[in-house]
């Protein structure tokens, strides 16, 4: 090449990138000279074509349940605006923006008429009523988007949940608990003027820095679900006022289902009375009655003062303490302490606080929790009332041992009675298992936490004994039994005290019942309570249902294997009067049944379809058949098929499946 196109080269580069240095160069200067030299001029110019300044609600973070299913959400909405002082014919657009509103004529017309330059007309629309008010063209009246907090479960978790207001800010539950957290970043509308002073809206993201985060709760919507389903079926059967369920898991404290009937729909909450907001699990208390009983059960045991065999005289059901007669609803003579909890026997409680002392029983209450908030972290939360030593006359006394004049939350006592169920430590409840960022990364976690050891594991596994006794059927609570487990739980019934009168009621009561099972390896813990029931006020026919039905249900969801026993002899002696030969059962291994003929080889094998687990493993292994179980529920499918000839069947394999779910 030669020099001079060299020379050429270089000299277009040199062009080429002083060109470009011009240019930058330029760039800058103007860009100092518009931020820095000209910057209070134009900021008062594009102050002087603002007119104003609305602020929209900030977008709030979604509330989940433990599955990752959404219980609270932002969705966006439309809403109108106006700017009054440019409406020519107020008369006509009030008319339009009426018809298609559904609102009322005269209140647009009265804020059309406002001497204001942006006013609402309505907020947070559905999207087909925006769309009609875009078509109806109608100059000077706006629509901008926002975001609206939705419940997708309506009445589901109402109580636990809460709302937020037309701004977006939390009002109960835990949207108002949690509201510094849920809500993100605020938007504005930014009204200014063109050129001709026409006005129009720019939206921009508001300052401040705030992020937005999530909540993911321990409860399972299908267990909540199903306990306010049983709950209002226990409610309206008894024509109830109203009634709560708590579900816990034992071992760790996570609130698994809060339900509060009567429920109320948070999407329309101010359709709803007051009163119907409030989480009533940890807001109202209410008294324990007999549930108390395994309570100071757990004390007496711990303390070595009484064995489950020790004998009382129950005074043939009429005893007086000071000026004061107790009853029984039967007349007991000598019971032994299990007899006592199975029977709830009001007096023979009172022989056994007298043995413990009734300072060292409000120690123990103490340790189990009662008297103090559970710390939950849910607005409203009470603590109780326990009297003071000091203050309990022996009446009061003696009422504390079978739960009167003793105030709990349903959440203390379904904590108080996990404690037993996990073996005797206090675990402190939680309902927010995690925060999370917009992007899903947890930012923080809670976990489960011991508050104390109360009891010894011995002693809770003979408190589990005896008040596995209560479910039994010579038990007060033989409703709460749930097939193919053992259930070890409390009935209670208490009266309430007549605000007018001061004295207790004979109208008024508390049903209560709670328990867990299965017994041996506490799954659940579930408390249900039902205020003021018509009819048969007693704990074990009102809320002893509820416990059933939730349970029985929440175990099979949870894939908690069924339990297979068969009865010793023991078992067969019948309960009667102060006997104490309960029946034991035993958990069975391989079958011992002998294959006669009977009970053999002769025959067609059955159709197991529609049958629970335990009820194919007891008939598979009376005709001798090895049974492989899949799934849990009820029997759908099996192989071999049915009608197949014993003869040939050595082996089984059965489907199963949770009730009412699809293949």
């Amino acid at each position: 090449m030669k020099v001079k196109e060299k020379k050429w080269i270089r000299f277009r580069i040199l062009l080429v990138t002083a060109v470009f240095l011009c240019g930058f160069g330029g760039i800058v200067a103007r860009a100092y000279q518009f931020q820095v030299v000209k910057r209070d001029r134009l900021r008062a110019m594009a102050r002087s074509g603002y007119t104003g300044i609305v602020k929209l609600p900030p977008e709030r973070g979604t509330i989940y349940d433990r599955q990752g299913h959404e219980l609270a959400l932002s969705v966006e909405v439309s809403s109108i605006y106006a700017h009054p002082r440019r409406v020519r014919d107020k008369q006509k657009a009030a008319v339009k923006l009426a018809r298609v509103l559904g609102a009322s004529r005269r209140r647009i017309y009265r804020l059309l008429n406002m001497d204001k330059p942006f006013v609402w007309i309505q907020r947070k629309i559905d999207p087909a009523k925006a769309k009609k008010i875009k078509e109806l063209d109608l100059p000077d009246v706006g629509i901008t988007a926002e975001k609206r907090r939705y419940y997708p479960g309506r009445e589901l978790a109402a109580q636990l949940l809460g709302f937020v207001g037309a701004d977006n800010q939390g009002l109960e539950g835990l949207e108002a608990k949690y509201d510094a957290i849920l809500k993100g970043p605020g938007c504005e509308l930014v009204q200014m003027r063109d050129a001709l002073g026409r006005p129009f809206f720019i939206r921009r993201r508001s300052s401040g820095g705030r992020e937005l985060h999530n909540l993911v709760l321990t409860i399972d919507k299908e267990i909540q679900y199903k306990a306010e389903k049983a709950l209002m079926a226990a409610v309206r059967r008894s024509r109830a006022k109203g009634g709560q369920c708590v579900v816990v898991n034992p071992d760790t404290g996570e609130i698994l289902a809060m339900a509060v009937v009567p429920r109320y729909n948070p999407n329309i909450f101010s359709k709803y009375p007051a009163e119907r907001w409030r989480n009533r699990t940890v807001t109202d208390c209410f008294e324990p009655g007999s549930t108390l009983k395994a309570f100071l059960l757990a004390a007496i045991l711990e303390e070595g003062v009484l064995f489950p065999n020790s004998r009382l005289y129950c005074e043939e059901g009429t005893y007086k303490i000071a000026d004061r007669i107790i009853h029984d609803t039967h007349k007991y003579g000598t019971l032994t302490v299990t007899d006592i909890i199975a029977l709830s026997s009001n007096i023979g409680a009172i022989k056994m606080g007298q043995q413990l002392g009734y300072n060292l029983f409000c120690k123990y209450l103490t340790k189990f929790g009662f008297g103090s908030k559970t710390n939950i972290g849910l607005l409203g939360e009470r603590s109780g009332f326990i009297r003071a030593p000091k203050k309990a006359k022996p009446v009061d006394q003696a009422t504390a041992f079978f739960g009167q004049g003793i105030s709990v939350t349903t959440l203390q006592l379904a904590m108080a009675m996990a404690a037993i169920a996990n073996g005797g430590t206090l675990m402190r409840p939680y309902v927010v298992k995690e925060i999370t960022d917009s992007a899903g990364y947890v930012v923080r976690a809670n976990s489960p936490r011991r508050v104390r050891r109360v009891i010894s594991p011995k002693t809770a596994r003979m408190v589990t004994a005896i008040l596995e006794k209560v479910v039994s059927k010579k038990g007060t609570g033989p409703e709460a039994a749930i097939e193919g487990y053992q259930v070890a739980g409390k009935t209670g019934t208490a009266q309430k005290v007549d605000p007018k009168t001061r004295r207790y009621s004979n109208s008024k009561y508390v049903a209560s019942f709670v328990g867990f099972a299965p017994a041996h390896d506490p799954k659940l813990v579930i408390a249900s309570v039902i205020d003021e029931p018509k009819g048969i006020p007693y704990g074990g026919v009102v809320a002893a249902p509820v416990f059933r039905d939730v349970g029985l249900w929440a175990l099979n969801y949870l894939k908690v294997a069924p339990e297979i026993t068969v009865a010793s002899n023991r078992s067969k002696q019948r309960y009667e009067g102060t006997d104490t030969s309960w029946g034991r059962v035993e958990k069975v291994g391989r079958p011992s049944l002998p294959l006669t003929k009977k009970h053999g080889r002769i025959g067609r094998l059955p159709d197991f379809r529609g049958l629970g687990i335990r009820d194919v493993l007891v008939e598979a292994r009376a005709l001798g058949i090895r049974v492989i179980l899949q799934g849990t529920g009820l029997a759908y499918k099996q192989s071999p098929p049915p009608g197949m000839s014993l003869s040939q069947v050595r082996k089984i394999k059965v489907h199963f499946r949770p009730p009412g779910s699809s293949s």
